[in-house]
């Protein structure tokens, strides 16, 4: 197990880049499964979830489309429970089957409003696919289809998770120590 220091605190590698890139494989051979001939619309969230996105989306074989929208909600180490819309949607997704594509679901809330805000445009279906999730934090009962990791409530960065901006570049997922 490594540790790293970033800014001002120490973590340890809680989940390493094979088992990343192990269970990306298995929840693309679900997503290609469930939306063959479908054409969905993947709506990846910046800035955490980049790097899953794009590991995702390559092992996406089906006929597809990306985008990104911005949201944030988190300062520091902790969720402020306000989110901020920053980068909107500036397509058609009227009738499109929508995959979001999450870093993390931790309270729920950023899920919640973004689901709420997109039915306004009347997708065909809106599905979650997020890299972890903290079930223990949920505040909403918002539906996560696709998970690749539970987690419990530790701060969390790497792989795209940042702290304060900062070890997103960080090839595995660090829980803070």
């Amino acid at each position: 197990m490594s540790k790293v220091r970033v800014l001002d605190k120490a973590f340890e590698t809680s989940i390493t880049k094979d088992e990343i890139s192990n269970r990306i494989k298995e929840l693309s051979k679900d997503i290609n499964t469930a939306y063959a001939d479908r054409n969905p619309l993947f709506l990846a969230i910046l800035n955490g979830a980049f790097i899953f996105a794009a590991d995702l989306y390559r092992e996406i074989t089906i006929p597809s489309e990306i985008s990104f929208v911005k949201m944030a909600s988190y300062e520091g180490t902790a969720s402020t429970g306000v989110v901020n819309e920053l980068i909107g949607l500036n397509q058609d997704i009227s009738g499109r089957h929508i995959i979001i594509v999450e870093d993390i679901v931790d309270t729920g809330l950023t899920m919640k409003m973004m689901v709420d805000r997109l039915m306004a445009f009347h997708p065909a279906s809106v599905s979650i696919c997020a890299l972890l999730q903290k079930p223990s934090k949920l505040q909403t009962d918002i539906k996560v289809d696709y998970v690749a990791f539970e987690i419990p409530d530790r701060f969390v960065i790497g792989y795209g998770l940042d702290y304060d901006q900062q070890g997103r570049n960080l090839k595995e997922i660090f829980s803070i120590i």
